[in-house]
């Protein structure tokens, strides 16, 4: 094997390009990234580890837009995400310029998807060690939006999806609960999701809301803390009340 995983452009006998796969566990080993899409909303919420005392927390934003009615969050390395993110800005900003109108959520999914592929095919390169999370509404119909693309350069639109660390557990949740919700319903699913995953509750989790009428706007840690705190005494109240005796008839 020690041949095929060097070069990223060779293959290996049973089909496999090591250096992707790769960079798929390096998402694996990523924060926890989740996105919900609402009816009139869309949620995208992230792991965030505890920062240092001294460090500004404003400096450490996992998600971040790339125009004014688009979103990204990612998992994997962060280094890679500021050069991706800031060549899609740039991508956002050109295609305003050129053709005077926003980009669509899929046109810019499809750039960034691009942009990831070229970088499994070409030489003297490796793969972008991240996935990303896309979301917003379409310039157009005002339809909400959610795609998801990874290293390999794969992308594929979703109601709600997870990546980065236990992602399939988050994934396997949202399969179970998922309903089309709207407003704080939304909000709530996508904070319960990461709760599956993310120990020490709301302070170590990053929320951002997007609607058509506001664009991006970061949850206040204590507003998370307020729907962790809402979250923690319904399960609570389901626990009680299979613990309860059933009631004589």
């Amino acid at each position: 094997m020690a041949r095929y995983d060097r070069a990223i452009t060779v293959f290996s006998p049973d089909g496999h390009l090591f250096q992707v796969e790769y960079a798929l566990e390096a998402v694996r080993k990523g924060n926890a990234a989740v996105g919900v899409r609402g009816t009139d909303i869309v949620v995208l919420g992230v792991e965030k580890k505890s920062t240092p005392k001294l460090q500004d927390s404003r400096s450490v934003r996992k998600i971040v837009n790339l125009d004014n009615h688009i979103a990204l969050a990612c998992a994997g390395l962060k280094a890679d995400a500021r050069v991706l993110i800031n060549r899609a800005r740039i991508e956002c900003q050109s295609h305003r310029l050129t053709v005077e109108d926003p980009v669509t959520v899929e046109y810019i999914t499809r750039y960034i998807a691009g942009l990831q592929q070229k970088y499994t095919q070409s030489g003297g390169v490796r793969p972008f060690g991240l996935s990303t999370l896309i979301v917003g509404f379409d310039p157009y119909t005002a339809a909400p939006a959610l795609y998801q693309t990874d290293p390999s350069g794969t992308f594929s639109a979703w109601k709600a999806n997870a990546t980065g660390r236990n992602s399939n557990s988050i994934r396997e949740f949202l399969e179970k609960n998922y309903k089309e919700t709207s407003g704080q319903e939304t909000i709530k699913l996508a904070i319960r999701a990461l709760l599956e995953v993310v120990e020490s509750g709301g302070k170590n989790i990053e929320v951002a809301v997007m609607t058509k009428e506001h664009g991006l706007r970061q949850l206040e840690e204590a507003e998370i803390d307020a729907i962790a705190a809402e979250i923690e005494a319904e399960k609570a109240a389901a626990e009680a009340a299979k613990k309860a005796p059933p009631r004589e008839t």
